[in-house]
């Protein structure tokens, strides 16, 4: 039996169950795919679900503020992926268009669609014959063949030999046939070499070598960086800003202030970085907490303090928005993680 076969037959024995794999619709495959870009299956499945309740079409997506899909997406982190899925929705709707396009030619062109994507969904969605490579068959791959090249590559080889050993009859079960053999066997720390069933096809294994692939290039260690932040009141309520649509967290409302320059007292901070972002002057008073936090390229300590406003009305200078909110409105707004850690914190 081919290395193909095999693995589709431990696929039809072994496979997950996700909701995701129990619908044909292109649509519901699409977001799950989005979602699941650098995101255990575990964490997306309350998301997709609850995603699908809220907009159970391509439409309803694009009609929503992305204010509404931000507020979806909090917490799953990697916001550009909800902002271009948006994006993508809004351009498909314009065009009358209300399901995923089914030629490589026109989905590809979305934001956030890039050949991975296409791939998976395409295959899946449409049965169409074409090879999706994600870390997990690239790694599989890397230990079937030995590749001694580093990524990217290291990917232009595989998509070869993947080619090679495609099923064409069931294009969308094996490409998730190999992402879960990925997943669940052939894993990155501890291989279950004893429990796979291609090792006969696998070099690295014949030749003892299976920890050695993929190569890997070295880590860099994560920045850190040293932000801090006002919780202005007044009235009984605090501003809040919202960031420009652009970058890692970009459209999610936060605290006013910033990382903290070398050689600068936290306070001096929160008032500088208020005045810069907002034109308001600001007396920093206590502090009242700070928390650690990390992100997928660096980490933070977050320090809040309590402010006072001295004068100036809000002008819009480094961010798009701003609101003054009763401190129990804030699950109305989407926030980084990090500033839903202090809320619970910044009561006198």
């Amino acid at each position: 039996m081919s290395l193909s076969r095999k693995i589709l037959q431990w696929y039809k024995q072994n496979h997950q169950q996700y909701p995701w794999r129990e619908t044909s619709n292109p649509y519901h495959i699409w977001l799950s795919e989005i979602m699941l870009q650098q995101t255990q299956a575990k964490t997306v499945i309350p998301y997709y679900n609850n995603w699908l309740k809220i907009f159970p079409s391509i439409t309803s997506v694009a009609k929503a503020p992305l204010d509404t899909i931000l507020k979806a997406w909090e917490g799953l982190g990697y916001y550009a992926r909800a902002r271009n899925f948006h994006k993508a929705c809004i351009m498909l709707h314009e065009k009358n268009i209300n399901t995923v396009p089914n030629t490589l030619n026109d989905f590809i062109k979305l934001p956030g669609v890039g050949e991975y994507t296409a791939a998976a969904v395409l295959s899946i969605a449409y049965k169409q014959p074409l090879p999706a490579i994600d870390t997990n068959v690239i790694r599989v791959f890397s230990r079937i063949k030995e590749v001694r090249a580093l990524f990217p590559k290291s990917k232009k080889m595989i998509f070869k030999y993947v080619q090679n050993d495609f099923l064409h009859k069931s294009p969308g079960d094996y490409n998730q046939a190999m992402m879960d053999f990925g997943r669940f066997i052939c894993t990155n720390g501890q291989p279950k070499c004893n429990m796979c069933v291609i090792n006969k096809f696998c070099n690295a294994f014949v030749n003892n070598s299976v920890n050695k692939f993929p190569l890997k290039i070295k880590k860099v260690k994560k920045p850190h960086h040293h932000v801090a932040v006002g919780v202005i009141w007044k009235n009984n309520k605090i501003l809040i800003t919202k960031r420009p649509n652009a970058g890692l967290l970009g459209g999610l409302w936060e605290l006013p202030g910033g990382k903290i320059l070398p050689n600068e007292q936290p306070q001096h901070c929160v008032a500088r970085e208020i005045k810069e972002e907002l034109n308001l002057e600001v007396s920093v008073q206590k502090k009242l907490h700070q928390i650690q936090h990390a992100y997928s390229h660096f980490s933070i300590s977050l320090s809040a303090y309590k402010c006072k406003l001295i004068k100036g009305a809000p002008k819009l200078i480094g961010c798009v928005d701003y609101r003054w909110i009763k401190l129990e409105d804030v699950n109305k707004f989407a926030f980084p993680k990090a500033n839903h850690k202090l809320f619970n914190k910044i009561y006198d």
